[in-house]
Parts: C-alpha cells; sequence; structure tokens
C-alpha cells in the first residue's frame, strides 16, 4: 500500500536497512484480471503510435511482418522471465537475476544501468512523439525535428518530472488513467479501419507489398524493421516486479502473461495492416504522427485533434512510467554504492529521489534535442534486447540453483532461441541503424564513466570495494525506495 507521498505503509515506521530482512512481505491482492490489464497497459504504448510509419518505411506494406516476429521473440524472452519469476516469486528484474546467476558486480550495474538508460531513451521518444500529437492537435503545422517541437516535447519533460518529484502515489493513478486512454484510441484505430475497408476504402492488397530500399535484401530489410518494432513490444519484462502481490504466481503468471503478450501483438498487426491498408507506406513513413494520418484516411469526419489528444496521453503513459522507474533505478544504484551517493538523496516530505530525478531528466532533455524518434525507439529496443540476451543466459545458468517449490519451466530450447535471436538484433548483422548504437554508446559510457570515478574515489581514499550488497534494491521497484533508504527518519 503506498500513502499520498508514495511510501510503503506496513502499520509500523520505516526501517533503518539492517532490519528490512524483518519487514512483512507484500499482500498477496492481484488476481488475474488485475495482472493482465498490468501487463497489457505496461506494453502497450509510444512503439506503435509513433513508430509504425518508421516500420513502413524500412519494408513497405508488409508492415505486421516485423511486428509480428518482435512478437514471437518476446514471446520467447517471456518464457524465460516466467521461469525466473515463478522460480523466485519476489520483487525482482533483470538486474537481480543477473547477479543471482553470475554474481559479477559489475555486471549486475551494467545490466541495471541498461534497463536505466533504455527508460530515457523511451520516455524521450514518447516526449518527441506528444509533441508531434500537440503541434496537429492545435494545428501549429510545426515540422518535427524544429526548435518549436523540441521546445514543446521539453516542457512536457519538465511536467512528467514535476508529477514524479510529487510522489509515487499520484504517478500510480495517473498511470491508470492514461493506460485506458490508450488503448481506447488503438481500438478506435481498428474500428475505423474495419469500417472503411468494408466501404471499399483503402487498398488491402498493399498489406503483401514488400517496398524495399535499393540493394537492401528483403531479409535484411524486415530484421532491420523487427530491431525498431521490438520497442512496441517492450514492457512485459516489468510484471516481474507484481510477483510478491500476485496470488499463486507460479499458477497465474504464465496464463496471464502469455495471454496479455497474444492480446497486444493482435491488436499490433491488426492497427498494422489497417494503416497501411488506408494509408500509403511512403506517406506513412513521413513524420511523427502515423495514426493521425490513418484516422484522417478512414474517418475523414472524425474530428482529428480528439485523436490527436488522445495520443497524446497515450505517449504521456509511457514517458512517465519510464521515468518513474529510470529515477527509482538510480536511486537503487547510489543506494548500492556503486554510483555516487548524492544521486540516493531523497525529497523531504515527499519523498521521492530528486536528485535522480533531475539527473535522469537533464539527460532526456539532451536526447530530445540531439535524437529523433527512430533512432530513440531503435536503441530502446537495441538496450533491451542486449538485457534480454543476458536475461535468457541467466535462465539456462541458474538451472543449477534448485529451489523446494514449483514452478514453470519452459523446454531448454527456448531460453537458448530467445538468445541467438535476441543477440542476433542487438548486432550489427540485423541492419540496425548505426544511430542506435552511438546514442546507446553515450549514455553507456556515462554510466561507466560515474561509477569509474566513484570505484576510484572508494579504492584509493575509502579503501572499500564496490559491491553489490542488496541486488534487489536494483529491481526499480518504486514502494521499496523510502524502506530501502538508509537513515529516513
Amino acid at each position: 500500500m503506498l500513502d499520498p507521498h508514495g511510501a510503503t505503509v506496513a502499520g509500523a515506521p520505516l526501517r533503518r536497512r539492517e532490519d528490512t530482512i524483518n519487514q512483512p512481505a507484500l499482500k498477496r491482492v492481484i488476481g488475474p484480471g488485475l495482472l493482465l490489464l498490468f501487463i497489457v497497459g505496461d506494453i502497450l504504448g509510444t512503439g506503435i503510435y509513433a513508430l509504425t510509419g518508421k516500420v513502413a518505411a524500412e519494408v513497405g506494406g508488409a508492415v505486421w511482418l516485423p511486428f509480428l516476429i518482435a512478437f514471437a521473440i518476446a514471446m520467447l524472452t517471456a518464457a524465460s522471465y516466467l521461469e525466473l519469476v515463478t522460480k523466485y516469486p519476489k520483487a525482482g528484474g533483470a538486474a537481480v537475476y543477473t547477479h543471482r546467476a553470475f554474481k559479477v558486480h559489475f555486471l549486475t550495474f551494467l545490466v541495471a544501468f541498461t534497463v536505466m538508460a533504455s527508460g530515457l531513451t523511451s520516455a524521450s521518444s514518447a516526449a518527441i512523439a506528444f509533441a508531434g500529437n500537440f503541434s496537429e492537435a492545435v494545428d501549429l503545422g510545426w515540422v518535427s525535428g524544429t526548435w518549436p517541437l523540441i521546445g514543446v516535447a521539453l516542457v512536457f519533460m519538465t511536467a512528467v518530472a514535476a508529477v514524479n518529484l510529487r510522489g509515487v502515489s499520484e504517478s500510480v493513478r495517473i498511470n491508470v488513467v492514461l493506460t485506458c486512454v490508450e488503448l481506447a484510441g488503438l481500438l478506435i484505430i481498428i474500428a475505423i479501419g474495419g469500417w472503411a475497408i468494408t466501404q471499399g476504402q483503402g487498398d488491402l492488397s498493399r498489406a503483401s507489398a514488400f517496398d524495399l530500399a535499393e540493394g537492401e535484401s528483403p531479409f535484411r530489410s524486415v530484421t532491420a524493421a523487427t530491431a525498431l518494432a521490438f520497442f512496441a513490444m517492450v514492457g512485459f519484462e516489468d510484471a516481474v516486479n507484481m510477483a510478491e502481490e500476485t496470488k499463486e504466481p507460479a499458477r497465474i503468471f504464465p496464463k496471464v502473461m502469455f495471454a496479455g503478450l497474444t492480446i497486444t501483438g493482435v491488436i499490433y498487426i491488426l492497427v498494422a495492416i489497417v494503416s497501411v491498408t488506408l494509408v500509403s507506406p511512403e506517406d506513412l513513413g513521413v513524420g511523427d504522427t502515423p495514426l493521425l494520418m490513418v484516422v484522417e484516411a478512414g474517418a475523414p469526419s472524425f474530428p482529428l485533434w480528439v485523436f490527436a489528444f488522445i495520443t497524446m496521453f497515450a505517449v504521456a503513459n509511457s514517458a512517465l512510467i519510464n521515468m518513474l522507474m529510470a529515477s527509482r533505478l538510480l536511486y537503487g544504484m547510489a543506494h548500492e554504492k556503486v554510483l555516487p551517493a548524492k544521486l540516493g538523496l531523497v525529497l523531504p516530505g515527499r519523498r521521492t529521489p530528486w536528485v535522480a530525478i533531475l539527473f535522469t531528466t537533464v539527460l532526456a532533455f539532451g536526447l530530445i534535442a540531439f535524437a529523433d524518434l527512430a533512432s530513440l525507439g531503435g536503441t530502446t529496443s537495441l538496450l533491451l534486447l542486449a538485457v534480454f540476451t543476458v536475461t535468457n543466459v541467466a535462465v539456462l545458468v541458474l538451472r543449477r540453483d534448485p529451489v523446494e517449490h514449483a514452478h514453470f519451466r519452459t523446454p531448454t530450447v527456448v531460453p537458448i532461441l530467445g538468445t541467438v535471436f535476441c543477440a542476433f538484433l542487438v548486432s550489427p548483422l540485423s541492419g540496425r541503424a548505426r544511430e542506435d548504437y552511438t546514442v546507446a554508446g553515450w549514455l553507456l559510457a556515462a554510466g561507466v564513466a560515474l561509477w569509474a570515478v566513484h570505484w576510484a574515489v572508494d579504492r584509493i581514499i575509502v579503501h572499500r570495494r564496490l559491491r553489490v550488497e542488496d541486488p534487489d534494491a536494483l529491481s526499480g521497484r518504486p514502494e521499496d525506495l523510502p524502506r530501502r533508504h538508509e537513515g529516513y527518519p
């Protein structure tokens, strides 16, 4: 349960770190319905709203194919996460599983920072998409990538930081509303498309046509588009943080996870087919508001500004979730003393990690100003696919760690295939854009530089080795913030 300021409440005063092991377990109150809503809401977001056109630009009319392949790869990795979450049914995450499997402190930090960086790139892409739809909603006519739109995106990111500073409780309430809005927006697209197609509008044959760049092979174009489309499928991995509050997680999680992924996968494929049927791939790939074009083509009488606002709220949800996660992960790394302690300072009264929030917001400002929507979406998928590669390997390593209770066990071939496919989409062989590696490289270089400076200070001045003593602090779970804060009154 959360108090109005986002603090964990268990009917007892907040404890210092050494006493946290004696705290009562979280109450298991989440059933299949709520868990399904959480998973679907976490996956839906900026990817399908903003990047459908960018994917179409890679493969032409067969825009649904990269989404289908991304869905299949997500299913493989989800099966690996299911084995881990049912085997260790506590709030966790990729960094926690990595630490349990490999016990290499720097690798644990690197995975945690990579997840944090993916949150920044995802939130920044949402801010750019928000600005584009804002321009369409109020009919400003601003061109993508120009400073007026960048200014709107920066103001939007500032507002997200303000909500984040306000507290977890407010963020969670807003998230529930925005999840319903983004789902409604996609269902409107499918309904408009279905109606328009039955009325003889559009060209359904475009959905089976490839329109490739000169000199590009179909395989390389599809894999490059899949690397980008995978951005739309991420989010399912966050569900592991709900394990401690889910009733019978070993029984419920597998069915609900696969159901949630299937629902979102079907929605995405239908949206992709409708989009390319009503709007040519060439037109769809221009600008940052592809679904607005679909609405305009399929239902000219539908008030375009209404859907523009729906899209704005939908991408706002992605930004809020990811900035919330990124700041808490940074706090966790500071709390574990693998990053400077100042990043772990908490705002008095609001109990939010204000330095981590400001730091991540400044990084997001830089991403918004100097990277475009396609490179930010591609970088997000690149970073998370790298994390998923490590997680799939961790499943195989942790087979040597038996537990007494029954749990989901995926066939051995699944994490192997997950490792191969995720690693391939990370590699240049996939045809991924060079800009993805550039943005990811700068972000990870910043993290490693912070770690290296902190390591040098600790080894030379304090004579202490940097070690992750409590990997659970790197779960990114916001409810854990105050109770893990040493010395909090």
